[in-house]
């Protein structure tokens, strides 16, 4: 009889243990899963203009602040490695009306009390020694500037290029579409040929009265290269995607790009 209970005894004994070796390898692998989630990174290259020049104006011109910050915060705050280039590396130039109390928005707000941003601005790596495939997604912020050296910039052309043939995410907003003037897809074709876009429109360029001092008109532009182009009322939100190319309006939309850029790398 105590032969009996001792064995019994030993059999729950082992039964228990072993329940609780398999409780504690389950919880062991939902913590490796978790903490894989947590490893896994998003590497996005942002490109910002590096011409100065508003023209023959005498003016000063670069990227606007609010596309910039906004699409950098919100992939930030997701935990994405964000590295800053420029065609010629160093300093990006800072459109000085995107600086101003009208264009100020919470995201610019945060950027101007963002000593590291602003370092990380004013030391951008240079366009030529970034390798593509070292990331997953590429965002051209806007601003007057892009549509003088990014338009025409080789290395950015070929950057685009082979984001496109790897189709990885592509996103630019307001005027930052002017880099896509002369890439070509892999048919030799041009890359927004047939695809659905958007950018800053003719009637937004006249109203801030520049239509005669830029080298193009972006909305003009897009649609000569065979882009579906649409768009909303002037200043309003508006972006659209079609397969990895994502483009935005106007100041306004950068939100809106960022956010679809961020989906597509879920």
């Amino acid at each position: 009889m105590l032969r009996s209970m001792a064995l019994v005894l030993t059999i729950i004994t082992a039964s228990a243990c072993n329940e609780t070796k398999k409780e504690t390898l389950s919880e062991t692998v939902s913590e490796e899963k978790i903490e894989f989630k947590k490893e896994k990174e998003m590497n996005i290259l942002f490109v910002l203009t590096s011409h100065d020049q508003l023209g023959d104006t005498g003016k000063k011109t670069g990227f606007w602040v609010e596309e910039f910050a906004n699409p950098y915060y919100t992939l930030l705050d997701k935990g994405a490695n964000i590295t800053i280039a420029t065609p010629k590396g160093g300093a990006a130039p800072i459109d000085p009306s995107s600086d101003s109390p009208d264009a100020a928005t919470d995201a610019t707000d945060r950027f101007n009390n963002d000593a590291v941003a602003k370092e990380r601005i004013a030391n951008t790596t240079k366009l030529s020694g970034i390798n593509p495939d070292d990331f997953d997604a590429v965002f051209y912020p806007g601003g007057h500037g892009p549509l003088w050296d990014l338009a025409n910039d080789k290395t950015s052309i070929a950057l685009i290029e082979k984001f496109n043939s790897q189709e990885k995410p592509i996103a630019l907003v307001c005027h930052a579409p002017a880099a896509l003037k002369s890439v070509k897809d892999s048919n030799g074709n041009p890359i927004v040929k047939g695809k659905k876009v958007t950018g800053f429109t003719n009637t937004e360029e006249a109203a801030v009265q520049l239509t005669d001092i830029v080298p193009f008109l972006v909305e003009d532009m897009l649609r000569e290269n065979g882009a579906i182009y649409s768009k909303k009322e002037d200043w309003a939100a508006y972006a659209i995607q079609d397969g990895n190319l994502i483009t935005g309006q106007n100041p306004a939309s950068s939100a809106l790009v960022a956010d679809k850029l961020l989906e597509s790398l879920k």
